[in-house]
């Protein structure tokens, strides 16, 4: 016959160790969420994970295309002259292009925001090939016409810390890797971006809402999925805000 305290010391173990194998199943479930086809798409990321609420992407930023930005030394390095984006005469900035170490976090299942929290400077989302988007303003919050003369031969240029960036369409994706009405990306609320045409279509600002958006069915998402596309006339990717919750950037 066993005794009480044999029989407080048996019970106390069992409450132990059921306790230390819940604790065990829930780590192990979070850290092994599958990450969902449609970000496994982002080729150019170091790393994208899934801990059930957000998608992580990690990204060093450097684009997989020939740029004037890169080091001479660098394959990728390519010279360029003549004329960029809207037709502005280049004029290459000081900037080099330069390793970043990026960490973006968005929301896995986007949802639409009644704040609309406007879109920052730095990075707002990121592309497939991992190079971050900006918005449509220059690094002073001047408008980015003050810039456009700077942007390479794939239309997009490095800030001061060496940061590649596309504010607009990034044509080598649009026009070399994919198709002008393909996915391109995806901001920092999680809704996807898309490039300036739809349905045989070329989109104007004057096609989407105040967010540079609209809801519809897409090649991705059959069901309908609010998404934004780059124009070619401002806001070029964002107009007054986020459509969601945005998540957030770390550097």
């Amino acid at each position: 016959m066993e005794t009480i305290p044999q029989t407080l010391f048996k019970a106390a173990l069992l409450l132990f160790i059921a306790a230390t194998g819940c604790k065990k199943d829930s780590t192990t479930t979070t850290a092994n969420v599958a990450v969902p086809s449609i970000y496994q798409r982002i080729y150019g990321a170091s790393s994208v994970t899934n801990d059930g609420t957000y998608i992580t992407i990690k990204t060093t930023d450097l684009p997989d295309h020939k740029s004037v930005y890169y080091a001479t030394t660098d394959p990728l390095y390519q010279s360029f002259s003549g004329t960029t984006f809207a037709g502005y005469t280049f004029s290459k900035n000081p900037n080099n292009i330069s390793s970043q170490s990026v960490t973006i976090k968005i929301p896995v299942n986007p949802a639409a925001s009644a704040t609309h929290a406007a879109t920052p400077l730095g990075p707002i989302g990121i592309a497939l090939n991992g190079v971050v988007l900006f918005n449509q303003y220059a690094g002073t919050g001047s408008p980015l016409s003050n810039e456009i003369a700077s942007f390479d031969q794939y239309w997009a240029h490095p800030q001061a810390t060496g940061m590649y960036h596309y504010h607009v369409e990034p044509i080598y994706l649009t026009q070399t890797k994919f198709t002008s009405s393909a996915l391109l990306g995806f901001l920092l609320d999680g809704f996807p971006v898309y490039g300036p045409q739809e349905n045989g279509k070329t989109l104007t600002s004057a096609d989407l809402d105040t967010y540079h958006g609209h809801t519809s069915a897409t090649a991705d998402y059959p069901n309908g999925i609010y998404h934004y596309h780059f124009t070619q006339d401002a806001p070029y990717l964002n107009g007054s805000g986020f459509y969601g919750a945005a998540g957030t950037v770390s550097q």
